[in-house]
């Protein structure tokens, strides 16, 4: 009777091992998303709460949005949150993603030292204000010189002002938004970072705000589930899931009261809601 008692123990322990991966690979949710909304906090306040009410647990791979969608084009992720919204496009327009939803916004803002060698603040246009750093050579321009929502918008500005930016003064480190406004604070240069980011990190840099409020700065986010008639093994219904609370009442309004200071990091925009905008 014992015999039978330990081999039916070791029977049900060997189902247990052998069902529960598969049983756990079926409830993570991969997740690629911009350096932005791990940097800022924004995911940290919003996940718990997803993976309470869904049961889902979100693996988060925190890249620039070029390599966030290309994560999306090899089918390695199930669902990207990113910002540049032409590529977004192109990758639905190939057949990569499904369901594209406009999920939030804020704006990028150039900062730099409290002197302001190149005098970008006396400027309004952020080409201008470029052009400016360009011409004065006194103080480093840090590029983030990745394939992120960040660079490609701080190389659609230097393309508006007629530039290829080159020289000692022009910085491309490859990294992050955290690393490129350490480094800026560090060298007293410039960059261009998205306001969330910015707010987050602002008390620990020697760094103001110098050029804000263009509408060439608008900073708008997108959420993309990946596309399971290319990629049969996504998990495509822990996707939609994750859009469908993202853009619910119940997440929209959980981006719109993550704060820092008192000051809104990003604004919902799936639905109508009544916030102020960071212009």
């Amino acid at each position: 009777m014992r015999l039978s008692r330990i081999s039916l123990m070791l029977l049900l322990a060997a189902t247990f091992v052998l069902l529960s991966p598969a049983q756990a690979e079926q409830k993570v949710l991969r997740l690629a998303t911009t350096t932005s909304t791990e940097n800022s906090g924004l995911l940290k306040s919003l996940l718990p709460a997803f993976e309470k009410n869904s049961g889902y647990k979100v693996h988060v791979i925190a890249v620039g949005t070029g390599k966030a969608l290309r994560m999306g084009q090899d089918g390695d992720v199930d669902v990207v949150m990113v910002h540049a919204r032409m590529d977004e496009d192109k990758f639905v327009a190939a057949g990569y993603g499904i369901n594209r939803r406009d999920l939030m916004y804020n704006d990028f803002v150039i900062v730099g030292p409290k002197r302001d060698p190149a005098g970008i603040g006396a400027v309004k246009d952020p080409a201008a204000a470029l052009a400016r750093i360009a011409a004065a050579k006194e103080a480093a321009f840090i590029s983030r010189g990745d394939e992120s929502g960040t660079y490609k918008k701080e190389q659609a500005l230097w393309q508006a002002a007629d530039i290829k930016p080159q020289g000692k003064w022009y910085r491309s480190i490859g990294q992050g938004m955290e690393q490129a406004l350490q480094i800026a604070s560090e060298m007293q240069g410039y960059t261009l970072a998205d306001r969330g980011t910015w707010l987050a990190l602002r008390k620990k840099l020697d760094l103001v705000i110098l050029v804000q409020g263009d509408n060439r700065l608008f900073n708008p986010y997108g959420v993309i589930a990946v596309n399971p008639a290319r990629y049969p093994d996504v998990n495509y219904q822990g996707a939609m899931a994750f859009i469908a609370w993202l853009t619910s009442p119940g997440g929209q309004n959980q981006i719109a009261a993550f704060k820092i200071d008192g000051e809104n990091l990003f604004f919902p925009d799936a639905i109508q809601a009544k916030q102020a905008s960071p212009k």
